[in-house]
């Protein structure tokens, strides 16, 4: 998007690549809603040259972020390359506002088009770039508490092998869709454990692996696997060691897992889990 040319896309992803498709340096995204960031974070993702974002937001939506693995990896991955810092504000906006070195842009939704409104006026967007530095300055950073993308699958390959990575990053991002219904339904976790169980991995490796790297605790580890093996998804079977106590090594128990693939054990897993919470 050139200075001070509006815009009326389908698409917020659409929107955001032209709004910041050509910017380099520091702006500020004000005041999204949960959706908003979510094509904010997809598009960041993806610009080879992308400016450094201040995504200054409600705590809940960034709540959101933290509470769905792919989002808060994906987040995690561009706070880490300096490419999105995060602000909590509560401070009324109306709408989406981004505000660049040289023009700001609100964000107008429609029904199932969103507008982006432009202006170059220069004593206007110096004016809008110092109030919101004002502002991000007496705001509270947000943590994510979740492990970069690029650590999580770097990680698992290392620990299991390029298969299992690839299974994992499949299935979480299978089940990110799946979740559009409204139900949690399958997590991380529970992704993790299924991935192992379709290679028979055990149970301490891969829960060993998880709080190694951040997913999640042991413990957290040990009580999905008794949630899927409640619900027929899995099984164990004892491997003895030479000391101690024999491990247990997970199995696909549901006989619809049989040659399917990690995007159908994930579908499948994720309806009988919904269920069960409805």
């Amino acid at each position: 998007m050139t200075a001070a040319s509006n815009s009326v896309v389908a698409s917020k992803t659409e929107l955001f690549e032209r709004i910041l498709g050509n910017e380099s340096g520091e702006t500020f995204v004000v005041g999204v809603d949960n959706e908003t960031t979510e094509a904010l974070l997809d598009v960041l993702g993806e610009l080879d040259d992308s400016p450094t974002v201040r995504l200054l937001a409600a705590e809940s939506v960034l709540k959101g972020v933290r509470s769905d693995f792919v989002l808060a990896s994906t987040a995690a991955e561009l706070v880490e390359a300096g490419t999105l810092e995060l602000r909590t504000s509560d401070e009324p906006v109306g709408t989406g506002l981004v505000v660049t070195d040289d023009q700001l842009v609100s964000l107008v939704p429609a029904g199932r088009y969103t507008a982006g409104l432009a202006t170059d006026d220069t004593t206007f967007v110096d004016e809008a770039n110092e109030h919101w530095q004002g502002s991000w300055e007496r705001s509270d950073e947000f943590g994510l508490r979740t492990p970069a993308r690029s650590q999580v699958e770097e990680s698992l390959t290392e620990a299991f092998g390029p298969e299992v990575e690839t299974d994992f990053r499949t299935m979480v991002t299978a089940l990110r869709t799946a979740r559009g219904s409204g139900n949690e339904g399958l997590d991380e976790v529970g992704a993790s454990l299924l991935v192992a169980a379709k290679h028979e991995a055990l149970l301490y490796d891969i829960s060993k692996w998880g709080e190694d790297v951040g997913v999640a605790s042991k413990a957290t580890f040990s009580r999905m696997k008794t949630t899927l093996e409640q619900q027929g998804l899995i099984t164990t079977e004892k491997v003895p060691i030479d000391v101690g106590r024999p491990r247990l090594r997970l199995l696909l128990a549901d006989d619809r897992f049989e040659g399917a693939s990690a995007e159908e054990i994930a579908s499948a897993a994720h309806g009988s889990l919904s269920r069960t919470q409805t």
